[in-house]
């Protein structure tokens, strides 16, 4: 029987479980994390950017339930952790090191993405499209970074700038090492 699902070859033909083991032995200092994002299927989306980087989590803080049908079933490859709150995913984060870098365009001392140096144990973490990041979640993080803008938009959709952050952390971590 031909294995239909969205895999590259070397994974054609394995159980979800072998799969997310191969991966596992593979994955790379990157996590991402999501806090307040009100449209579920941009949850899903960042969760199919998040497999297709072979992050080595994926952290939601506050609410648990998102549209796994635009993760396109790639959250069964992925280690996703649930925070009920700010303080318990903070805590994780500064126990293990990690720098936590918001993506946000609505905060004065936001810088650009491109001007950041990015840390191997680095988490990304995306808000919702029109509240963003939460007061509470932005004083904890130890960066701020926007996706600059060329044209009349000042942003991209939430989904398409977890990709681009993905990318440039990924550009000086994996690929240029």
């Amino acid at each position: 029987m031909e294995d239909t699902r969205n895999l590259v070859d070397e994974y054609k033909g394995l159980s979800n479980e072998e799969v997310f083991s191969r991966l596992d032995e593979k994955r790379n200092g990157l996590e991402i994390a999501i806090e307040n994002v009100s449209h579920d299927f941009n949850a899903g989306t960042i969760v199919r950017n998040a497999n297709n980087f072979n992050v080595a989590k994926v952290h939601i803080v506050g609410r648990r339930k998102y549209n796994r049908r635009g993760a396109m079933c790639t959250d069964k490859y992925l280690e996703i952790l649930y925070w009920p709150s700010i303080s318990e995913f903070v805590e994780d984060q500064r126990k293990r090191g990690r720098e936590i870098v918001a993506i946000e365009n609505n905060v004065p001392e936001c810088k650009p993405l491109g001007s950041k140096d990015f840390k191997a144990e680095t988490t990304l973490l995306f808000g919702g499209e029109s509240d963003g990041l939460t007061p509470e979640i932005l004083a904890e993080v130890d960066d701020t970074r926007f996706i600059e803008s060329f044209g009349s938009t000042r942003s991209v959709n939430v989904g398409v700038a977890s990709g681009i952050a993905m990318y440039e952390w990924a550009r000086q971590n994996i690929i240029n090492v």
